[in-house]
């Protein structure tokens, strides 16, 4: 008798599940409007792999030009598409909207990662604060940006002169910025050069590892879209023991180095002179500096190699903008072979052309993804506990409600503009 009533059960506790999934009680307050999810795919369909951004802006024109609600599978997702929108998840809510959204196996396996660096930290706890004054102290405080303007003076010395000495060539700009980049990081974090314009040295590798580090997470993962699956296996997919080994091969560049300084650390008089020395300073262990070192590098060399390839691209695809530029260059800064860091003030126009270039070219379009850590009102709506946040800046960049004719390069639209482009 029982077994013919095993599979009706089975299914009104499926139905029963999806009732509660898509169909939330209307006594409560309402979640953001959002297109209809299908059961159990939700509304992976509509928003596809490619270019989710632009795919959640044309959803968001119809659905919630504020906040939308959607589904990846059966998790439930909040993006903010408008300027309102965004301040009031990154302004007035900040504290319930603060957690950051872990992947599954990460979460439950990444103990070199989840809850060590700022991209895997779920709270803001000390952890955060604590490696939060390390960055702001050693990287990114106003006295420790204007001790590095002589080191990013020269390592921009070094690749015109590069540049120059390779004229009738062909140049790959992507590469020659990226290890720009890469140097000035080496230099801050360790105080040497990674890597050289034939590539060769410590950082060979480097761009290659972290290629296909960022490649393997951004591999969708069927426990994150389904959570019940993470009751079967913690890597359901093989993902962490992919990432795992990449992040060992990147660590392999550095480990030398950070052993180097902790010997030196047990000498009290050598006072810290980089971020690797601070850290050590600090007590913090090879698995934390390991895990931040990944972090910054892959986060500091791919935004401004992308924002810099973009920018060149623009200007080509727009002479009058590049000649205006020429011009603009030639009477501030005259024949001299590098632009200082003391005369960007007296070129607007470069500083447009670079603000024009990121609304065109987010190098983040959905910025990272938030986590509310408890249940909260955002515009009038509920925000249930663990929904994960999204800001498409890339919608609110293109928005014609915001901008005239935003498809087009016109750095013109900064110039004497009130825009607060900090937000």
């Amino acid at each position: 008798m029982m077994d013919h009533l095993i599979i009706p059960i089975l299914l009104s506790l499926v139905f029963v599940i999806t009732l509660k999934y898509f169909y939330p009680s209307k006594a409560k307050l309402p979640l953001p409007p959002g297109p209809f999810p299908y059961p159990f795919v939700g509304n992976l369909f509509q928003v596809g792999r490619k270019r989710p951004h632009a795919s959640l802006a044309k959803l968001a024109q119809s659905h919630g030009p504020d906040l939308m609600s959607i589904r990846f599978g059966t998790r439930l997702v909040v993006v903010a598409s408008s300027p309102a929108a965004a301040s009031e998840v990154l302004k007035t809510h900040d504290r319930m909207l603060s957690g950051r959204f872990v992947s599954h196996p990460i979460r439950v396996k990444g103990s070199r990662l989840h809850n060590v660096s700022t991209a895997f930290l779920e709270e803001c706890d000390d952890n955060w604060k604590s490696v939060r004054t390390i960055y702001r102290g050693v990287l990114f405080s106003t006295k420790a940006l204007e001790s590095q303007v002589s080191l990013r003076e020269k390592k921009i010395k070094e690749m015109m002169q590069h540049v120059a000495s390779n004229q009738g060539q062909v140049i790959k700009f992507k590469f020659v910025i990226f290890v720009t980049a890469l140097n000035v990081l080496g230099n801050l974090l360790f105080s040497i050069d990674l890597i050289d314009f034939e590539g060769k040295g410590v950082g060979a590798g480097l761009r290659e590892y972290l290629r296909r580090f960022t490649e393997a997470g951004g591999i969708l993962e069927l426990a994150d879209l389904y959570p019940i699956l993470g009751i079967c296996s913690s890597d359901f997919q093989g993902t962490y023991k992919k990432l795992m080994g990449l992040f060992d091969n990147l660590c392999t560049v550095w480990a030398a180095i950070v052993q180097d300084r902790r010997k030196r650390e047990s000498q009290p008089y050598i006072d810290a002179v980089d971020f690797v020395d601070a850290m050590v300073k600090n007590g913090f262990t090879d698995k934390h500096i390991n895990a931040l070192l990944v972090e910054i590098f892959g986060a500091g060399t791919e935004s401004t190699t992308a924002t810099s390839e973009w920018m060149l691209v623009e200007l080509l695809r727009n002479p009058q903008a590049m000649q205006k530029l020429r011009d603009e260059i030639a009477e501030v800064v005259g024949g001299k072979d590098v632009i200082k860091e003391s005369a960007l003030p007296s070129l607007p126009y470069l500083d447009a052309c670079f603000k024009e270039t990121l609304r065109l070219h987010p190098p983040g379009p959905l910025l990272l993804p938030h986590r509310a850590v408890q249940t909260c009102e955002v515009m009038g709506y509920r925000i249930p506990k663990d929904t994960q946040v999204l800001v498409n800046m890339w919608a609110i960049a293109r928005d014609t409600k915001i901008w005239d004719d935003p498809s087009s390069f016109k750095p013109e639209r900064f110039i004497n503009s009130k825009i607060d482009h900090k937000g």
